[in-house]
């Protein structure tokens, strides 16, 4: 749910505490609704065909003040306050999280237990129960990690630590030619994805057509232009 746009009951959005005022700039405030609303004895429902204006400002109106990391501490405040042992996943796939300082959580700590909220164990097993089927808490293991070596010429795929965008093709292969730079170790990850081992960038296939490049782009998660099966029969991703 987008933090700020939803429709409330504004005598119940302040019975619940209305924002978490410890959160800086934004970012977070749709965690903390969400799991308050759910946990707290509310619901969220869906308006299929709601419409809701959004206007940007043309410029940053906090000037020339620094928050510094205020994403990594204002999900940290939110984490503390509703995902009991949860939290732990986070800080599992986050380390750094577990050093932020998140503030003082009194207050928040106060409102949970003052309106007698649900665990988040709750929140999982009622609400969000099938989250973990598409974003598991701890990311599941590659299907297969390695170099991509043609069958017909001594060349492997080298994307050479390109950016978005970058188009790649095929070189000489690191493994058999030491010290010549690249970056040939790939994984298929659970996804059914392909990416450079360590980074969140897939080969994705922007355009339709049997001759279509496969270019570097940032991982969705959604499968459709970042899809790729391997055929054993061919020995060849399709």
């Amino acid at each position: 749910m987008a933090g700020g746009l939803f429709a409330i009951s504004k005598k119940w959005f302040w019975e619940i505490g209305g924002y978490d005022e410890g959160l800086d700039v934004w970012g977070g405030e749709q965690y903390e609704s969400s799991f308050k609303i759910w946990q707290c004895g509310g619901q969220l429902k869906d308006a299929p065909c709601s419409r809701v204006g959004h206007i940007y400002r043309k410029f940053n109106p906090f000037g020339g003040f620094s928050f510094g990391d205020y994403m990594t501490r204002n999900h940290k405040r939110v984490a503390e306050v509703w995902m009991d042992e949860y939290k732990e996943f986070i800080y599992k796939r986050s380390p750094h999280y577990r050093k932020t300082d998140a503030g003082n959580l009194t207050k928040q700590l106060e409102i949970r237990k003052k309106l007698n909220c649900k665990s988040f164990k709750w929140f999982m097993e009622n609400v969000a129960f099938d989250l973990p089927k598409y974003y598991p808490p701890i990311p599941l293991p590659p299907y297969a990690s390695g170099e991509i070596r043609s069958m017909t010429a001594p060349l492997c795929v080298d994307t050479k630590h390109g950016s978005e965008h970058a188009s790649f093709g095929l070189d000489q292969c690191l493994s058999d030619h030491k010290g010549i730079g690249g970056e040939q170790e790939f994984e298929i990850s659970w996804r059914q994805d392909i990416r450079p081992k360590n980074r969140e960038m897939c080969f994705d296939v922007p355009k339709n057509g049997k001759r279509a490049p496969v270019v570097l782009f940032s991982c969705h998660g959604f499968k459709g232009n970042q899809h790729f099966m391997y055929n054993i029969v061919r020995f060849a991703f399709i």
